[in-house]
């Protein structure tokens, strides 16, 4: 540890380098980590409740990890799929394939980010389906790209600013017993909340129009919302 360096420090240099949309939960910059335990540049220990936003969900450093990183940057770094293809992209396509559930068959397309898969998800569905139209919930976090921002059901801080939107997205409640939109008690509703699709099909856009329904199992940023 430098003990010339400070979080402080590092975050007046942030400041002057680093664009404005990029915000922190916290001003303390990392110098290490390990399992669930991340010190700061200034020697402080913290336990990760975070874990890169479930990204690391085997804990820092992990010597398996660690391990098979340095087996691969030893072969080579990058080639991109799309141009030299290599036998371990296949490989771990396979095992998703394996670890899907159901009978149905499957594949793979790899992204990079949450946003670029829910994307290319409405985009194969328009395709396949030659119909536009898309169905999402209030209180969803979907992505901050055009398309996902029109996908999302909150304004404060995703929205706001950044319109017009992409078109044929149609929100409707999302099924959040503990604020139901409409008013019942689970569970004696009989699950009322799928009500709001048929008033959707009634009242917004035929059924026939609709390509996919895009949800959250379990939202996050709308509230850590489990369905019925």
């Amino acid at each position: 540890m430098n003990q010339s360096i400070t979080n402080k420090g590092i975050a007046a240099r942030r400041s002057e380098s680093f664009s404005s949309c990029y915000a922190s939960a916290f001003n303390c910059y990392v110098d290490k980590a390990k399992g669930a335990l991340v010190w700061d540049v200034e020697g402080k220990e913290y336990i990760d409740f975070a874990g890169g936003i479930g990204g690391m969900n085997v804990g820092h450093s992990h010597p398996k990890v660690v391990s098979a990183i340095k087996e691969q940057a030893e072969r080579f770094t990058h080639t991109c799929l799309m141009v030299a293809p290599y036998e371990s992209a296949v490989q771990l396509a396979e095992k998703l394939c394996q670890a899907a559930p159901g009978n149905d068959p499957k594949a793979v397309a790899y992204v990079t980010s949450g946003a670029e898969a829910v994307e290319n998800a409405v985009k194969i569905a328009r395709v396949y389906t030659g119909r536009k139209g898309v169905v999402t919930l209030g209180n969803a976090y979907h992505g901050r790209t055009m398309l996902t921002m029109a996908m999302t059901g909150r304004v404060m801080p995703f929205k706001a600013g950044f319109g017009p939107f992409a078109p044929e997205v149609y929100p409707i409640g999302s099924p959040y017993c503990y604020r139901c939109p409409i008013g019942k008690t689970y569970p004696d509703c009989d699950a009322a909340c799928a009500d709001l699709l048929s008033e959707l099909f009634v009242k917004q856009i035929e059924a026939s129009s609709i390509a996919c329904m895009v949800m959250e199992p379990v939202m996050g940023e709308g509230g850590f919302i489990v369905p019925p």
